[in-house]
């Protein structure tokens, strides 16, 4: 693959690199102001909180003494606390030992230990509130579906009149009974060859039977970024009517298609409203995170499929929308942690590692996606950013928090020139990370 293939029109690559220096900011924002925030409320006075490295392009100084500032080179941030030799709170100043011990108090290193720990760890945790509470604000937004299978809006599709009306309850399909979206779902998948198939439903607390369009029509709700469908030019909305000349009846079969396809070309007729295309693409060989944990490798093209009804919701309360935000995260986090082992392992392809171009692409098909789509990615990447700073990993927060815990089990903390040492491993680690997965951006299918 040539580098040059990889870059867009002007217009696409400042769309792409605005909607990931607005993503970053946001969460460096975030994770800094946790560190500020609960340093205040600790006794610990910073010096200064910065986003962005390099030239200062504005800044002010507030009442407390903080000069906040934005910097000429927008990809991270940081906040320098009273007495640090560097922004990374590695070590004293020189003339910190002058200091008197009131002012010592107002250093990282000169506060109770409980006071550092909970400044370094409050960067991640405030990533993993500000995901919590965006996700619990789409859910209270959108709402989410009703436990049981309710039609509420229908999609039109082509050639088809549709029969199901919203506020049915979709009691069985094809006989199988449907008391909740799981089972529906199975049964759906269960009929992937069929075109329509046989609906019972409560319509009014009369019970009705119908044939209506499979509930998983090859409708595109979708397209992954970096994905054969994007650099083929499918959108959302589309209809895939044909494979290879075979007419396609659902998005099962569709995915079967594709999975069987052993990586091989493919010529796709779709239909665009009235139009009909032809699209002639290539799978990609992606390795997907299982449900009951674990990988499974299977040649994909990026699309996702539309339900053929817009399920009828219900606004969750806010404790409950919060309790879905966590579980949101925590799967986020899961599968993060499960992708990287299976990484070390070879289990899976190392490909899987992205860097920053690879970010800046999905963050820029997320914008393009919509307002809601590009929300949902920020909270996704919050946990990410969060989860990745409590690795323990000198430079990282995780590697603070580790040497805390030493100098709590030993009550002496690690050497000026262990510090050192494990600052220089830890940041030629992340670098070395960092050129890996620049790497696989640049050379991985």
């Amino acid at each position: 693959m040539e580098i040059v293939s990889l870059i867009p029109s002007f217009g696409g690559l400042a769309y792409t690199v605005l909607a990931f220096v607005a993503a970053l900011t946001v969460i460096v924002f975030v994770h800094e102001y946790g560190h500020y925030i609960v340093a205040r409320w600790s006794g610990i006075h910073a010096d200064v909180f910065s986003i962005g490295f390099g030239p200062v392009l504005w800044s002010r100084v507030d009442r407390r003494g903080t000069r906040w500032q934005v910097a000429a080179l927008p990809f991270g941030g940081y906040v320098k606390f009273f007495g640090d030799s560097n922004a990374a709170s590695g070590g004293h100043a020189d003339d910190v030992s002058a200091l008197s011990a009131e002012q010592r108090r107002a250093t990282m290193h000169g506060a109770p230990l409980w006071a550092r720990s909970a400044t370094v760890a409050a960067g991640p945790v405030f990533n993993f509130i500000l995901s919590i509470i965006v996700f619990a604000g789409i859910f209270l937004v959108n709402g989410v579906a009703t436990d049981r299978p309710t039609v509420g809006e229908v999609r039109p599709l082509p050639g088809v009149e549709a029969e199901l009306r919203a506020g049915d309850v979709i009691l069985a399909l094809e006989g199988t009974e449907t008391p909740d979206f799981g089972s529906f779902i199975d049964a759906a998948g269960a009929h992937p060859l069929e075109r329509t198939l046989q609906y019972r439903v409560d319509r009014g607390g009369e019970q009705v039977t119908l044939r209506d369009a499979h509930p998983l029509p090859p409708v595109v709700e979708t397209v992954q970024p970096d994905s054969a469908a994007r650099a083929a030019g499918i959108e959302a909305g589309d209809v895939i009517v044909s494979v290879n000349g075979q007419p396609v009846a659902t998005f099962p079969q569709l995915r079967e298609m594709v999975g069987s396809s052993d990586g091989k070309v493919l010529t796709l007729g779709l239909m665009r409203g009235e139009q009909a295309l032809e699209m002639v693409l290539e799978p990609k060989r992606m390795d997907l995170p299982l449900s009951e944990g674990g990988f499974e490798t299977r040649w994909l093209i990026g699309l996702t499929g539309a339900l053929y009804f817009e399920p009828e919701t219900r606004r969750p309360a806010v404790l409950e929308s919060v309790s879905l935000g966590a579980q949101q995260s925590w799967d986020i986090a899961v599968t993060s942690l499960s992708g990287l082992w299976h990484m070390i392992t070879g289990a899976i392809s190392s490909c899987n590692l992205r860097g920053p171009i690879g970010i800046a692409e999905t963050s820029g098909a997320a914008a393009s996606a919509g307002l809601l789509s590009f929300i949902w990615f920020i909270a996704m990447l919050s946990t990410a950013v969060g989860l990745m700073n409590l690795f323990p990993v000198p430079v990282l927060d995780g590697g603070h928090l580790v040497f805390f815990a030493w100098e709590a089990v030993t009550g002496k903390p690690p050497t000026a020139r262990a510090l050192r040492v494990l600052m220089a491993v830890g940041l030629t680690a992340i670098l070395t990370l960092m050129v890996f997965a620049l790497s696989n951006d640049l050379f991985c299918p």
